[in-house]
């Protein structure tokens, strides 16, 4: 028996046990708005969504072809379309996943006005966001189960049991819009316990996937930026266990970790780690530390702090800032160490912060961690930060001269010129560029790539397209032509924007609770049935 009618039938009876007192009530209207409301806490979001990526995790552990994606939101509305968008081409959301980018809720939700990455944004913005987000996803799913039981009232009323069958199956199978969410704790905004208090929130809002990075929370900058500073292991792992702690509090015992490394980019660090004994991971971070030698005591200053290095005494070069710098050079063997570290005390993922889009360098990282830890898995970040068509070409281009190929055409520092878009090299470019995921995935071990930013620069550039026409010679066809027309012609559910707002989810509540003496919005004077047929 279908699980639709099954839950009708139920509700029938805890309706009928009611009597005449719950008359008012139509058991399959009941029945239709539980289907609606699946999740009824973020506790149950964050479990269901933590099962799914466990189970991501291991198939891809099986085959890494079977990696995952997402694209980063600011906002619930831009996460919902998202869905509905990969349910339309694809139908169904496997292996597809949100991310929640602090940089876009600091330059985008922040009651101070637009920041930078810095962790300057007030963090409950964060769980805020999450919430806002499931709350979209769960009204998509309400949006997309409402057609579907109007379809069946429409079937029903024509008769036609052959369509009534098909669409309670489809009812049957129906897959959520509630996929994971992999949401930025940034560095944790404060000490271990902040860090822990804010993880709480951000589990109970529906997270099943904290990402958090190893820089001074207070000295926070953006991982593609200049100035960042690490903390030593330590207190790093210490957070680590706070994200533990909280979703083990939180009951979500299989919450996901992401320990993100921004060492290969960062030359600071704001304390010398403690060491205890040679060797120990304190002396490993302090091996790291650029610095002088001292040959007597007589060169150590009032004021100087010295380590000892391999044997030696060395007076760490310390900045007017207090911080102290780390070898040149040193980023690659800083990021191993992170890696292997977190991975063996509590971290599921790793994220390690590049430069560059370039399988080869990120292989070369995740194949020296895979000897300690062999099924180590990145989340990558695929960032706009990176210029991708330069990066690319000039990856061609050196791997032309290596193999001897003539390049006398190319000029390796102007290749982001639109001149070479249709040439040999771009064409090759673009291929790389096509395939960076498939390829990273396969030989650099990456599980998850996600897009930091998007929307920030699609909603600049459709914006600027739509002024630009709009207030010049086009006027209202640059809107009509430009937005409205696609969406017809592309089949967007927005260009029904009422219904997509949820108007007609709430003209069948009403009669539901009203019947007859309903008053809907829906009727002959609604303008939406403009679109009806289009």
């Amino acid at each position: 028996m279908s699980q639709y009618l099954k839950d009708i039938e139920a509700m029938s009876k805890l309706v009928g046990a009611e009597g005449e007192r719950w008359n008012g009530i139509n058991p399959e209207s009941a029945a239709r708005m539980r289907a609606q409301n699946r999740f009824k806490t973020g506790l149950d979001i964050a479990q269901y969504t933590a099962d799914i990526m466990r189970k991501d995790m291991e198939e891809y552990d099986a085959d890494s072809s079977k990696y995952t994606q997402s694209l980063g939101c600011w906002h619930g509305f831009v996460g919902q379309q998202k869905l509905i968008s990969i349910k339309k081409h694809f139908g169904t959301t496997d292996k597809r996943y949100l991310y929640l980018s602090g940089w876009m809720v600091a330059a985008l939700r922040s009651e101070f006005g637009p920041l930078p990455d810095q962790s300057m944004h007030e963090k409950t913005s964060v769980p805020a966001l999450i919430e806002e987000l499931y709350t979209f996803l769960k009204q998509a799913d309400a949006w997309e189960l409402n057609h579907l039981f109007r379809e069946l009232d429409a079937a029903r009323d024509a008769g036609d049991s052959a369509k009534e069958k098909d669409i309670i199956s489809k009812i049957d199978n129906f897959q959520t819009h509630v996929v994971p969410i992999i949401a930025d704790i940034d560095a944790g905004f404060g000490n271990e316990e902040a860090t822990y208090l804010l993880a709480k929130k951000m589990i109970e809002a529906g997270a099943c996937a904290l990402q958090i990075e190893n820089q001074v929370s207070d000295a926070k900058q953006c991982g593609h930026q200049d100035g960042k500073v690490t903390c030593p292991h330590v207190e790093f792992l210490s957070k680590i266990n706070a994200l533990r702690y909280a979703f083990l509090e939180m009951g979500v015992e299989n919450g996901v970790i992401v320990a993100r490394t921004d060492s290969l980019g960062a030359g600071l660090t704001q304390k010398i780690a403690v060491s205890n004994e040679e060797g120990d991971l304190g002396s490993q971070y302090n091996s790291f530390i650029d610095g002088d030698v001292i040959e007597s005591a007589e060169d150590i200053g009032s004021n100087d702090v010295v380590i000892k290095q391999d044997g030696k005494l060395v007076r760490p070069k310390r900045l007017p800032s207090g911080l102290f710098q780390f070898k040149p050079g040193s980023g690659e063997d800083r990021v191993v160490l992170d890696c292997i570290t977190s991975l063996q005390n509590g971290a599921d993922l790793l994220w390690i912060e590049t430069e560059k889009p370039h399988v080869g360098q990120i292989a070369g990282m995740v194949n020296r961690i895979r000897e300690v830890v062999p099924n180590a898995k990145l989340v990558y970040n695929n960032s706009p930060s990176f210029n991708w068509t330069l990066n690319f070409r000039q990856q061609v281009f050196d791997a032309w001269t290596e193999e001897g190929k003539d390049v006398s055409s190319y000029d390796r520092d102007k290749l982001m010129s639109a001149d070479y878009d249709e040439t040999e090299l771009g064409k090759v470019a673009d291929e790389w560029c096509q395939n960076f995921q498939r390829d990273a995935s396969r030989e650099a071990g990456i599980f998850h790539h996600l897009i930091t930013l998007p929307t920030y620069h699609t909603v600049a550039l459709s914006t600027d397209n739509l002024a630009q026409g709009y207030f010049g010679e086009e006027g209202m066809l640059a809107y009509v032509a430009g937005v409205q027309r696609k969406e017809i012609r592309q089949s967007i559910a927005t260009v029904k924007h009422q219904d997509m707002a949820g108007s007609n989810i709430g003209d069948d509540h009403k009669e539901y609770f009203s019947k007859e003496s309903a008053l809907k919005a829906g009727g002959k004077d609604n303008t939406m049935g403009q679109f009806e047929n289009t």
